[in-house]
């Protein structure tokens, strides 16, 4: 169903225009001579080409982010600005080697956009610094990497390059048509749509443009923005065309049928709920029911069975017989020993034998002097 959804909603945006022309081409002309005559009253930007960018507001905070590639019809980028190309190491080569390689790979299939080539390993060695990566980040206006390395760019980049949102595009330097890829990368440019906010914004032209190519650029970038967001139903909330130092104007409103549709959504909502919690209740009554009439079938057993058992006691009941009580015989008690008696013990002749012993050895030494040996008289 949201397949569906979509499909539809961008069949309708092809059918009816998004943008009325005549009203972007005002918005344009006006913004151009705003630049203009700020210009005249500060001479020494008059060569600088102010960016020209789309901003997007949007009726819901996307679920998930979304990068758009924006192909243009005319080149946002002016001839003055500085692209640089990060390649891989080619194998069995040195640094300068591979440098030299990719720039007569660029020649022969005629691509002049490129300023400076810098090979991975020297990204890594020369650009390690702190400074030396803010360096880099300053001199260059594009950044542009073969997908082959693309992944091992972040941790030797750092985050300002994709704070500054100046993060490396990636280009297939193998493909046989390597000029125009590169062309459309770097004439081309992207939306970066967050989950954080509904507004997002993309360079579309410049300055010493004409209107017209801008008018097309505008309209071009509207049309793929809106064909490629991942959101169904209405998207686009307000279209707004700024510089870098004018006030947003904006070149598209749209109605408020998006509105009535939430409300309807809404009207429709409570009566659901209102279907849903009668049901619930109906559920109720109907296990009330149930539980009630369970009980009262188990009370009524239970009376008949109390009474079944009232009865068979009635007719199990017989005349109690005399019979005569024998008394028992008291026994002769024995007399059991004292535990005094148990417990007095006869006292130990502890002295007699003390005495004995010393009787002994009294005697024992008398004998051995007694027994001493007498010397024969010859």
């Amino acid at each position: 169903m949201r397949c569906g959804v979509s499909e539809v909603h961008v069949q309708r945006m092809a059918e009816k225009p998004l943008l009325d022309r005549p009203q972007v081409k005002k918005a344009v002309q006006a913004l151009q001579a705003f630049l203009k005559n700020k210009a005249s009253g500060e001479a020494l930007f008059l060569d600088e080409a102010q960016h020209v960018s789309l901003l997007f507001t949007l009726w819901k905070i996307p679920k998930e982010a979304q990068t758009i590639r924006i192909p243009l019809p005319h080149g946002q980028r002016s001839d003055t600005e500085e692209i640089c190309l990060f390649t891989r190491d080619e194998p069995n080569m040195t640094s300068d080697q591979t440098q030299r390689f990719y720039k007569k790979l660029l020649q022969e299939r005629g691509v002049k956009s490129i300023s400076e080539i810098i090979p991975y390993k020297v990204l890594k060695t020369e650009y390690k610094p702190y400074e030396a990566k803010r360096r880099l980040l300053g001199n260059f206006d594009l950044f542009i990497s073969d997908d082959r390395i693309r992944r091992l760019l972040p941790t030797h980049l750092g985050k300002h390059f994709y704070k500054s949102k100046k993060e490396p595009l990636c280009v297939n330097l193998q493909s046989k048509h390597l000029a125009r890829d590169i062309e459309r990368v770097i004439q081309g440019t992207s939306l970066k749509v967050t989950n954080k906010g509904c507004c997002c914004m993309a360079r579309v032209a410049h300055s010493g443009m004409t209107a017209d190519e801008v008018t097309e650029n505008i309209e071009a970038a509207v049309q793929t923005v809106v064909t490629k967001l991942r959101m169904k139903g209405p998207v686009i909330k307000l279209i707004h065309i700024k510089s870098q130092t004018s006030v947003a104007l904006p070149i598209y409103t749209s109605d408020l049928g998006h509105l009535s549709v939430l409300e309807s959504k809404q009207a429709q909502t409570p009566k659901d709920k209102e279907s849903a919690s009668t049901k619930q209740t109906k559920k109720n009554k109907t296990e009330d029911k149930k539980q009630a009439d369970t009980t009262a079938e188990g009370k009524r057993k239970e009376k008949k069975g109390k009474k079944n058992k009232a009865a068979a006691e009635e007719e199990e009941e017989e005349i109690p017989q005399l019979v005569a009580i024998e008394t028992p015989i008291k026994k002769p008690k024995l007399e059991k020993p004292s535990k005094k008696k148990k417990l007095e013990k006869a006292p130990k002749p502890a002295a007699v034998k003390k005495g004995t012993k010393a009787q002994s050895k009294l005697i024992k030494k008398t004998d051995s002097k007694v027994k001493r040996k007498v010397p024969k008289v010859k």
